[in-house]
């Protein structure tokens, strides 16, 4: 049996690897300028979009679907395969007029025709399968607001809220909402993660789980650019699974990647000044685009807990918050790349923001506090952990030397990011390390990590905050449709968390992305998607 299971082992690898000998073979038919290469050091999950709850697969079925409406590079709802909307009075009903001409990516369950175009039960079928319990889809609660849904006809698509709620549109440019054909779901079943069927700019080709994704244009994609010239302008997509970052920067560096986004602790002395700049040696090779991006990096208590612990003290929270200097750390720990969150918790890139006076580094101001919660608890040496994963050690150490130093014993613990997870989704971390990246453009979205009805594990408020004036202008706000009084909610929601301060917020995030040289035409924006629809790529003998 040893033997046996030793042979099959080998033709196994063998017929691995010949076939993506053949795939890579077949891929040489495009020319270097005509495929977009990068990498996704996260393995993708699925490309179904009722999972796109991560940044890895929302990157790769972001090619693949479409939805009602999108996003511009300035969070600006846009049309998309609804050509035009027309919200109702009361704020309650959506009516969305559709192309005509949307077809799904070709296939042979489509029968002689190979395809067929997107009609309004689509997305009625698209939108209840969304909430199908069997699905169980993480995407589910973009709907809870939500009274019915249906085609009124081919063209015609309507949606009745329960109640008004401004940023709706908004959640519907998320890919949970994408438009996906019956057909394809009764064909493939739970295979569709797999075999994904869409009408975006590119199409399905290859994937081998953990190795390789390869999209091919889509020639029925119904967008144009300007002049008319139908998108997408590339032939194919490439990704690459390189878990080890380094890895990824060497393989950019060479130029076998086309992109590589973020900084990692591995090369960004490497490749950026302490000030954030290109170093000298790259200017000429690469370039880098740098941007807000709506995600609050923070640490956050959890106070909902029966074991004494000094966190417990809002005397805590704030010295905690005072104690530590983040225009320093953002320095030295993230070479300029982001902003010191010192206005609150949301973020830099909303209109929202306004920079009202959150937490400055005041380290008198944290002793006083310090001592101050001895005298009243008579708790002469309070001690607290913080929790965090490997990627951000270096952030919490230095928060570590510094609280020592106003008197705050400080210990931190490392683990796993899947622990870290779920520790923080089950209340057992009493201070952990968090980020918050927005789901949609509206502070709500931030706000509702706060909101005492959105408790764990049924909603996203980790740290079992609870304040009655705070749920009051949260449900005021989400009804409230003239947006800068909205805004003004907002801000007094802020305004409390900033002085209950049930999180340490550290910076505001910034995107940043390297390129190579002829790479033209991929924006960036706030939410950090990832559109390559109308990315051009020259051929290097003409730069």
């Amino acid at each position: 049996m040893d033997i046996i299971f030793y042979l099959f082992k080998r033709l196994l690898l063998v017929l691995v690897f010949a076939f993506l000998f053949s795939c890579q073979e077949k891929e040489k038919k495009y020319k270097d300028h005509e495929v977009f290469r990068y990498n996704e050091h996260s393995n993708i999950t699925s490309l179904d979009p009722a999972f796109t709850k991560d940044q890895r697969n929302i990157w790769a079925v972001n090619q693949l679907f479409s939805g009602l409406v999108q996003l511009d590079d300035s969070l600006h709802v846009q049309p998309d395969i609804a050509k035009k909307w027309h919200i109702s009075e009361d704020g309650k009903t959506y009516e969305f007029t559709l192309r005509q001409q949307v077809f799904f990516h070709k296939h042979k369950l489509f029968g002689k025709d190979s395809t067929r175009a997107v009609v309004a039960k689509d997305f009625e079928y698209s939108f209840s399968r969304l909430l199908d319990k069997k699905i169980a889809s993480p995407g589910s609660w973009v709907l809870q607001n939500v009274a019915s849904f249906e085609a009124e006809n081919d063209s015609i698509f309507s949606i009745r809220l329960k109640q008004p709620f401004p940023p709706f549109l908004g959640l519907l440019t998320m890919k949970y909402c994408s438009v996906l054909p019956e057909e394809a779901i009764t064909y493939f079943g739970k295979k569709f993660r797999e075999n994904p069927i869409g009408t975006g700019p590119f199409k399905f080709k290859l994937w081998v789980e953990n190795t390789k994704l390869v999209l091919r244009k889509n020639e029925l994609y119904f967008e144009k650019d300007k002049k008319g010239k139908s998108l997408p302008y590339l032939e194919a997509v490439a990704i690459t699974f390189l878990p080890d970052k380094q890895s990824e920067f060497l393989q950019f560096i060479q130029g076998n990647l086309d992109f590589m986004k973020g900084l990692d602790a591995s090369y960004k002395d490497e490749i950026l000044s302490f000030e954030g700049d290109l170093q000298t040696k790259y200017k000429n090779k690469i370039n880098m685009k740098v941007g807000s991006y709506l995600n609050t990096e923070y640490l956050g208590f959890y106070l909902d807990t029966l074991e004494k612990n000094p966190i417990q003290s809002k005397l805590i929270r704030q010295a905690i918050n005072y104690g530590f200097d983040r225009i320093k750390m953002m320095r030295f720990l993230r070479n300029g790349i982001g902003s010191a969150a010192l206005h609150g918790f949301i973020p830099k890139g909303l209109p929202s923001f306004n920079s009202q006076k959150g937490y400055e580094f005041n380290p008198s101001k944290a002793r006083s506090l310090i001592n101050q919660y001895k005298k009243e608890t008579n708790d002469m040496n309070p001690e607290v952990t913080i929790t965090t994963n490997g990627n951000y050690l270096d952030l919490c150490e230095f928060i570590q030397k510094e609280l020592q130093k106003i008197g705050l014993k400080t210990k931190v613990d490392v683990t796993l990011p899947s622990t870290l997870r779920q520790g923080k989704a089950n209340g057992k971390l009493p201070i952990f390390r968090a980020s918050w990246i927005a789901d949609y453009p509206d502070a709500q979205n931030y706000l509702s990590l706060f909101y005492s009805k959105n408790f764990t594990p049924n909603g996203p408020n980790y740290t079992h905050f609870s304040n009655v004036s705070f749920d009051l202008l949260y449900d005021k706000a989400i009804k409230e449709v003239d947006n800068n009084e909205r805004y003004k909610l907002y801000q007094k929601m802020d305004s409390i968390l900033i002085t209950e301060a049930p999180v340490i917020p550290l910076y505001y995030d910034e995107v940043i992305r390297f390129t190579q040289k002829n790479v033209y035409n991929l924006g960036i924006n706030p939410i950090d998607l990832l559109v390559l629809k109308t990315v051009k790529k020259l051929k290097k003998e003409m730069l």
